[in-house]
């Protein structure tokens, strides 16, 4: 491989980011089949982090300066199994597992994902409702859709966190290109694989008590998905205002035939329990650098149809509509969450406190914070790959690729503002460092490596100095150039 495609290969000499992050490219070393299959990974993601245009493969070379070589390698990276997701995934939530505590729930996070598509006969491709179009017009657009597993990092005292990307399982429609051999899913049937993933792993990492809570949206607040769930798994979903709750049936005393109920009479729909005066509780909640009071109740434990065995407590929590200052008006909705309930020598009660719970859900908003990133900052479908094969894996790829990034920044920098201060004067920063910061740190410590120096040496006032800086910033021109 040539010098501007080389990796830096010294962790201990690195800088901290840098070498944070090759010490974790390591350790995914077991899921490529080559010595060789592995370096190239490396460098694409190099190139990709290097890419000021479109994030492709060609792009990625492009960028290294492998312009007169044979890329057919690195497009076989995805188009034959040279790469095993299972042992990539499980790699990489080792290495998160590490910083998750033991002693508190795993926080984990289920949602769906449109990625982008202009082809009508790429694999897994359909017509989906564009996320952007308003909600009194809505208009469709070609996309492939996953379901995206990722787990929360432990809250900073400010109330920060960030969210990981565990799995990425394609969630394929019926009306998809599908390709052979491939079954269309609604999207919570792929949900419930990936939590049981998930369990699964903890409990082989020797976490059996380790609780895990689950959080979603309305889309997985499905009856089949939670009686499907293993066990030491608590799922909370938003819920529907006007959702049918079963109450628990009433023990008989008198012995009749037939088999016993499994339900009881029709139970208050949630925004019922809003015209409620009294039985309001206020929690204060620390999210991202501000301090929230919302109003909530907490009533059950009820049934859903469909799912007799599983009890879950509703969460009601009470809009805001008031002024604010400034002549602005603070406006939030109702907001309705059902959530597992767990059973001791008691009776049905809360996993966890509400307060916790509520703390978590308004953690959920992390999840799509990395889409929008991984989307527009990481371009996040952007590979072209047109086998059944490559056409989720390479998107499956880059959603990995984009979480070593982050766990290396992590571990790197904290949850704190890092070392990268915003470039302009008037902005100190929030109270985290950003994705654009943690971009900026790699390239700055790249930059400074002796296989990407030579792109931005310094020159002195001579023409010939300025020719071999010219000549020298090739690269970086090359990767700014939209293909």
């Amino acid at each position: 491989m040539p010098r501007n495609a080389a990796v830096p290969a010294e962790p201990s000499s690195s800088p901290p980011l840098l070498g944070s992050l090759l010490r974790l490219l390591a350790a995914h070393r077991p899921a490529f089949r080559q010595e060789r299959t592995f370096r190239r990974m490396q460098a694409l993601l190099l190139g990709c982090l290097f890419s000021f245009a479109r994030r492709t493969v060609t792009q990625a070379l492009v960028t290294l300066g492998l312009t007169d070589h044979d890329w057919s390698a690195f497009y076989r990276l995805f188009n034959e199994p040279r790469l095993d997701y299972e042992v990539l995934t499980g790699c990489f939530f080792r290495k998160t597992l590490e910083h998750l505590p033991e002693e508190r729930p795993c926080v984990a996070v289920v949602d769906g994902v449109q990625v982008p598509r202009h082809s009508h006969k790429m694999p897994g491709t359909s017509w989906l409702k564009h996320p952007k179009t308003p909600p009194f017009m809505p208009g469709p657009h070609r996309a492939q859709r996953f379901l995206h597993l990722a787990a929360l990092l432990p809250r900073s005292a400010e109330g920060y966190t960030r969210a990981l990307p565990l799995r990425w399982e394609p969630a394929f429609p019926e009306k998809a290109v599908l390709p052979d051999g491939t079954d269309p899913r609604k999207q919570w049937e792929p949900a419930v694989l990936a939590v049981r993933w998930l369990r699964a792993r903890l409990d082989e990492a020797g976490r059996a008590s380790q609780r895990l809570l689950v959080l979603g949206d309305g889309d997985f607040s499905v009856a089949k998905m939670r009686a499907l769930l293993p066990e030491g798994v608590v799922l909370m979903t938003r819920f529907a205002r006007n959702r049918i709750l079963r109450e628990l049936p009433v023990p008989e005393t008198v012995v009749r035939r037939g088999r016993p109920r499994f339900y009881g009479p029709r139970a208050r729909k949630p925004h019922e329990w809003l015209g409620e005066r009294s039985g309001w509780r206020r929690a204060r909640l620390r999210v991202r650098g501000r301090t929230v009071s919302p109003r909530y109740r907490v009533e059950g434990p009820f049934l859903l149809e469909r799912a007799p065995g599983r009890p879950v407590f509703l969460v009601v929590v009470k809009g805001v509509q008031r002024a604010s200052g400034r002549g602005r008006r603070a406006r939030r909705d109702p907001a309705f969450w059902i959530v597992s309930a767990v059973r001791d020598c008691e009776g049905w009660r809360l996993p966890f406190s509400a307060a916790e719970l509520l703390s978590w859900a308004w953690q959920r908003w992390e999840v799509e914070v990395s889409h929008r990133e991984m989307k527009t900052g990481f371009g996040l479908g952007e590979i072209q790959c047109w086998s059944k094969e490559a056409a989720v894996l390479a998107v499956q790829w880059q959603a990995w690729a984009y979480g070593v990034l982050v766990l290396a920044g992590y571990r790197a920098w904290g949850m704190g503002l890092g070392p990268i201060r915003p470039p302009g004067r008037w902005w100190n920063g929030s109270g985290r460092w950003s994705l654009g910061s943690l971009w900026r740190g790699y390239h700055y410590e790249l930059w400074g490596t002796e296989e990407f120096r030579p792109i931005f040496a310094a020159t002195g006032d001579g023409w010939p100095e300025k020719e071999a800086l010219l000549a020298g910033m090739g690269n970086a021109v090359n990767g700014s150039l939209r293909g």
